[in-house]
């Protein structure tokens, strides 16, 4: 895993974007949400905008907390942070029957750290698309790092008009990206399309559950908070999801939320109840630190001006995910396998 340190996190905050016009960019990103009044038909007609500003502004925060793979996982009693995001996404490989040869897509696959892991795991070619091209450039820096660069690869384009042919990938996964998809049946569409007949396509998805009630304010904040803090144009149901995945062609094999039934909640590390020294910059007291180290930036110019601000929505997001998790009414692991049937007809 990376090992981002202050002067990265300062460095690389605001990707892309001109240091000076950092603060401009997180203003526009934040009147696409709901806190300041932004509605979401907006947030969706704009969602390449909307989904390419956040992932500049907050890449360096994720890689300097979450290190190279940006997601959640089940977590055993006496496993690390680490070691569960390693097994998720092992379980992924091992759900997909990835052999040696085979050639993958993963799609919306941030800075690659789940695609180096998977295709190492696996012996197997894995292609991310990603359609930020910050997180790109950091991906094949880290791919050279380590030594993947002739078996990993990286495309950019928009996950809704990918540039690929009709059935060219053995497989194609997902960790928690599809989420930012405007509209799920045209995205997984495009997913089918690019499969193999006979291939599967697995997903850990960003969902609210059936225990949410979209009359209650109380969820509806929560829906909220996540929404701004994670660059979301809305948060589907697991039925709605489940679904998309039918009206787009695919078969379902089996399809769970896994964060049913963990050991250990998946939004452990957020929970500012909890300490742990080896994902020490993701506890209450390493986010306090981070906060005021970023002020401090932004206060002698090393980070540019509108940092705070994103740490601060960063800080809503985690606050929004706990209450989520803890309340039942989100899951970050909706997670499923379907097939592409060997016909085409649909």
């Amino acid at each position: 895993m990376s090992k981002a340190g202050t002067l990265d996190l300062a460095s690389g905050l605001g990707g892309k974007i001109e240091k000076n016009d950092v603060l401009s960019a997180v203003e526009k990103y934040e009147k696409y949400h709901v806190h300041y009044g932004g509605e979401q038909e907006e947030r969706k007609a704009n969602y390449t905008d909307m989904v390419n500003k956040y992932y500049d502004l907050v890449t360096s925060f994720y890689e300097y907390g979450w290190g190279e793979s940006f997601h959640f996982a089940p977590r055993w009693k006496g496993e690390s942070l680490r070691e569960s995001i390693k097994r998720h996404e092992h379980f992924l490989a091992l759900q997909l029957g990835l052999r040696p040869g085979h050639k993958v897509l993963d799609v919306g696959c941030g800075i690659g750290g789940p695609l180096r892991e998977i295709a190492r795991f696996s012996s197997t070619s894995v292609t991310g698309l990603n359609n930020n091209e910050y997180q790109i450039s950091r991906g094949k820096v880290l791919n050279h790092v380590a030594g993947v660069d002739e078996t990993c690869d990286f495309v950019k384009a928009d996950f809704m008009n990918m540039p690929f042919p009709e059935n060219n990938f053995d497989a194609v996964y997902a960790i928690e990206a599809t989420c930012h998809a405007p509209d799920a049946v045209g995205c997984y569409k495009e997913i089918y399309r690019v499969l193999k007949p006979g291939q599967c396509f697995a997903a850990y998805e960003w969902c609210m559950t059936d225990s949410f009630d979209p009359n209650n304010q109380g969820h509806q904040k929560i829906k909220a908070g996540i929404e701004i803090g994670d660059g979301l144009p809305d948060i589907r149901s697991t039925r709605q999801c489940l679904e998309a995945l039918k009206l787009a062609g695919f078969e379902v094999i089996w399809e769970k939320d896994l964060a049913v039934g963990s050991p250990l909640p998946w939004y452990m590390p957020l929970d500012k109840s909890h300490f742990s020294l080896s994902s020490f910059r993701l506890t209450a007291i390493g986010r306090f630190i981070t906060k005021n180290m970023v002020m401090a930036l932004e206060y002698v110019g090393l980070a540019p001006k509108g940092s705070q601000r994103v740490q601060s929505f960063l800080e809503q997001a985690a606050e929004s995910l706990v209450d989520g998790g803890r309340k039942e009414i989100f899951t970050p692991m909706y997670f499923f396998l379907a097939r592409k049937p060997h016909s085409n007809s649909r």
